[in-house]
């Protein structure tokens, strides 16, 4: 490794000033942002993201407000190098996301060993969250791409401010705060995320319930791996608001449940 990492997460942020440029406030109400983590980045890199315009399309059409569309993206250091790729979307397009067109590898258990206490389909205890304009506010300094709407009631469309794409991820891992080296026996990283508007935004100070399950736990040469679905739903209603798909690996090499290979 080049030094201490920065979670791919934090860069998912940078996707929302582009998606309102090309779709308009809608992508924050039914827009998709789907990553596959490529290259780990490091403190202080420079790092762009890059969304495709739609077939047809010039920058003096924008933005589409009306159309149900999904493009290419990705993301890169200043020397091309990429570090995520995948599709941002809005509305329902006929195509799935990039993560939802990826194949699920399930193991068998018994090939399981910093994995093996979880299983498919196991749900995670849910939690109530409610955000503060003051809590959002310290995690801007984080992302450098930043909107007004992140900012406060006076400056979102509708009424409080909204989840900036990393406060979201942030909102949905369930039980991410056991994902660590010395819970596993074995180093976490981040492999995939998509988070989806549904009936969105995500409002700062509106209390949500958030819910997740595993659908996918497996084996790869180098890893075990789990994909977790989450649900970000609106307490007082029970809408849903969003979703997520994320994809957390943990590396065998220097793992001691791996003393054998």
């Amino acid at each position: 490794m080049r030094g201490g990492t920065i979670q791919g997460t934090i860069h998912l942020s940078m996707f929302a000033p582009l998606a309102q440029k090309i779709f308009g406030d809608r992508w924050f109400e039914q827009g998709t942002v789907s990553m596959y983590y490529t290259f780990a980045t490091i403190d202080k890199e420079e790092v762009r993201a890059i969304i495709e315009l739609p077939l047809d399309t010039t920058e003096e059409m924008l933005p589409l407000v009306t159309k149900d569309v999904q493009v290419k993206a990705w993301a890169e250091l200043k020397n091309e190098q990429q570090i995520m790729i995948g599709t941002v979307s809005v509305g329902s397009p006929k195509e799935p996301s990039y993560l939802q067109a990826v194949e699920l590898k399930n193991s068998n258990h018994e090939d399981l060993r910093i994995l093996a206490r979880y299983k498919i389909g196991d749900e995670l205890p849910s939690k109530e969250i409610l955000l503060t304009q003051e809590e959002a506010n310290n995690g801007l300094g984080r992302i450098t791409d930043q909107l007004d709407y992140y900012k406060g009631k006076d400056k979102s469309p509708w009424g409080n401010a909204v989840f900036y794409p990393t406060a979201m991820f942030e909102a949905m891992a369930l039980g991410f705060e056991r994902t660590s080296t010395d819970e596993f026996n074995a180093v976490p990283f981040y492999g995939a995320t998509e988070i989806r508007n549904i009936n969105g935004p995500a409002l700062i100070g509106v209390p949500y319930i958030v819910k997740g399950k595993y659908i996918c736990i497996g084996v790869s040469r180098k890893t075990e791996y789990f994909w977790l679905d989450s649900t970000l739903e609106e307490k007082e209603t029970g809408k849903i608001v969003a979703s997520m798909r994320h994809l957390n690996r943990f590396m065998k090499a220097g793992s001691p449940l791996y003393k054998d290979q």
